[in-house]
């Protein structure tokens, strides 16, 4: 099980950094005004599947950036928010050659996650995806980690999550999964030995 933010995908895919760093002299949209009208407002909701991330962005854009449609907002967004590590994606690929299944395990709302699988091509590269919008929980709850469980059909005890977020390791690890924490210093092949 592997996390996607922070793990599988890293900032823009020219330098790495956060997608919002340019946000502002591209679209003339200050982040820190987005972060407090639109993510800190809704996204709980949105990414636990609650509420449409389109329709809770376009009633939000009039207000802070009239001059953008959520289109442009979350087109520029999703390109921006893209790196690909190719290293892990080469890792990965060889644990499922060697007949070991290997899933998202990610906190998104659908439309990301559908780019993620579709348009990024993660599809290809995994056996499925389970996020937080489709199971109705985030991590790191432990009805995130139990209804993945559900999901596979295996028991908890057989499921290893790779994260970037030490919380998220800590509540699987809780939920009775074996977890590894990623930062992107190590190899996969490392942290499965030691998860």
């Amino acid at each position: 099980m592997i996390d996607v933010d922070g793990v599988l995908v890293s900032g823009r895919p020219s330098d790495g950094r956060h997608w919002a760093t340019s946000l502002e002299a591209d679209l003339g949209l200050s982040f820190a005004i987005l972060q407090d009208a639109f993510f800190k407002r809704y996204w709980e909701d949105i990414v636990t599947g609650r509420a449409d991330l389109r329709e809770r962005l376009a009633n939000t854009l009039p207000q802070i950036a009239p001059q953008l449609s959520a289109e442009q907002v979350l087109a520029y967004w999703f390109r921006q928010d893209s790196l690909l590590d190719h290293e892990l994606l080469d890792d990965l690929a060889a644990l499922r050659h060697g007949g070991l299944p290997v899933y998202l395990a990610t906190n998104q709302e659908h439309e990301r996650a559908r780019y993620l699988m579709e348009t990024l091509g993660l599809a290809a590269h995994v056996d499925g995806c389970h996020y937080s919008a489709a199971l109705g929980h985030c991590k790191p709850t432990l009805e995130f980690f139990d209804a993945v469980a559900r999901k596979v059909l295996l028991p908890a005890g057989e499921l290893l999550l790779i994260d970037d977020s030490e919380e998220n390791v800590r509540a699987a690890i809780a939920a009775g999964w074996q977890a590894g924490h990623w930062t992107g210093r190590q190899r996969l092949s490392d942290l499965m030995a030691r998860g």
